[in-house]
């Protein structure tokens, strides 16, 4: 039995014996040189991005009212581009909203840097692992479901390796559409998230924001959602609502910063998880 409390943070060592390949999802851990001898990390521990071993940490919870939120999505729920280390990605905003508003619910982060719904390329699709990383969590009894602009920024590419991974905006619909089924069938609500604007990235263009806005535009008055969270008004300049507001990205204009993640945190109306 090891007892904890609401976000505390774990520490979870494993000791490797030999090199080994980089293979699946990578995430920010610490590495140190030589065999672990259960102490706190040393000083010659480095902060590296490395695959990742432990993938989740299952807790029974106190309280049997208490459910899971999954964060279904990409680098940008994962927190890509956050201070590194110190958990400011919109899931751990949330997640501290909630332990503020004191409602019974737990955030599972599964995001995946470089992760698309249609295509594999960071580890499997998102359809390909719907059953892993949400129907199969324990406690999970909805979904914040937040994918699709990797698709985007993939497609119309003239590397031959991905010139038929070209998407459309009724190809990113009709894949929310078996997610939504697939969590339905198992009970589970699904929330759809708005893709964030992107104009300013490498990878813009008007073509990918026209898919972009028609996606955004269906989830916001389908209704094939049991909600929706607006992250997109979150975040976009008004007078320019293609890209971030001022201050909301650094880097690439395609993943926010700590401001940005905690805006799209902040517009997640609580009174849905009450």
């Amino acid at each position: 039995d090891l007892p904890g409390q609401a976000r505390q943070t774990r520490v979870v060592s494993i000791y490797l014996p030999c090199a080994v390949p980089k293979l699946g999802h990578s995430a920010w851990q610490f590495v140190s040189p030589g065999p672990d001898q259960g102490a706190a990390l040393g000083a010659d521990a480095k902060l590296m991005r490395v695959p990742a071993f432990a993938t989740r940490v299952d807790v029974e919870p106190v309280e049997a009212k208490t459910a899971t939120i999954i964060a279904l999505g990409d680098s940008i729920t994962e927190g890509a581009q956050s201070t590194t280390n110190a958990f400011r990605s919109w899931p751990d905003r949330l997640a501290e909203r909630l332990a503020a508003a004191h409602l019974p619910w737990a955030v599972v982060n599964a995001g995946i840097g470089g992760n698309r719904l249609l295509h594999n390329v960071s580890g499997p699709s998102t359809l390909a692992r719907m059953d892993r990383d949400v129907l199969s969590v324990p406690g999970a009894k909805a979904v914040i479901l937040l994918e699709g602009i990797n698709d985007i920024q993939r497609s119309f590419s003239a590397d031959p390796a991905t010139a038929g991974e070209t998407i459309t905006a009724d190809d990113l619909i009709f894949a929310d559409k078996q997610i939504i089924a697939r969590a339905h069938a198992q009970g589970l609500r699904v929330i759809g998230a708005t893709l964030t604007p992107f104009e300013g990235a490498a990878t813009y263009t008007p073509e990918k924001e026209a898919i972009r806005e028609a996606v955004n535009q269906w989830i916001r008055t389908s209704n094939a959602f049991d909600g929706v969270v607006d992250f997109e008004a979150a975040v976009r300049d008004e007078a320019d609502p293609k890209a971030y507001r001022q201050g909301f990205t650094e880097l690439d204009h395609l993943h926010p910063n700590d401001k940005g993640y905690a805006a799209m945190a902040a517009v997640v109306d609580l009174g849905m998880w009450k």
